[in-house]
């Protein structure tokens, strides 16, 4: 049973797929903006078949890459990473690849957030051998 079940089934798919996605709660919200964003980003074309979350990840990772889309970077890098998508290995090579495309600023912009969110995991696991 889905906590968003008392929601119209376009926002609940849609909610849900950004839980998935994300790796983290949702709610719903108010707006044009978040409406687009549920219902139809996240309801439709991430739900559509053809390509893996995996595949539109990597997908959007470039694009964000190419455009300095930091911001969001920030979001992805880190769910695809809790999610099991991508680990070290690849998330590194992903850095070396794309800033020959990207451009070296954009690259180092990637790869401050994937070093980030490596690290971030790394202590994070230390934390949990400690308490065990």
């Amino acid at each position: 049973m889905s906590k968003f079940e008392d929601l119209p089934e376009q926002r609940r798919r849609g909610l849900e797929k950004m839980e998935e996605v994300y790796g983290f709660d949702m709610t719903d919200g108010a707006g044009d903006f978040f409406g687009y964003t549920a219902d139809h980003l996240f309801a439709d074309i991430w739900n559509r078949p053809g390509l893996s979350d995996r595949d539109r990840r990597l997908l959007l990772i470039g694009l964000l890459s190419g455009t300095g889309g930091a911001d969001v970077l920030g979001i992805q890098i880190p769910a695809a990473y809790a999610n099991g998508e991508l680990d070290d290995t690849a998330l590194r090579e992903i850095v070396i690849f794309l800033c020959h495309y990207a451009g070296w600023p954009n690259g180092a912009r990637l790869n401050s957030i994937v070093e980030e969110t490596i690290a971030k995991a790394a202590r994070a696991k230390a934390r949990s051998e400690e308490q065990s």
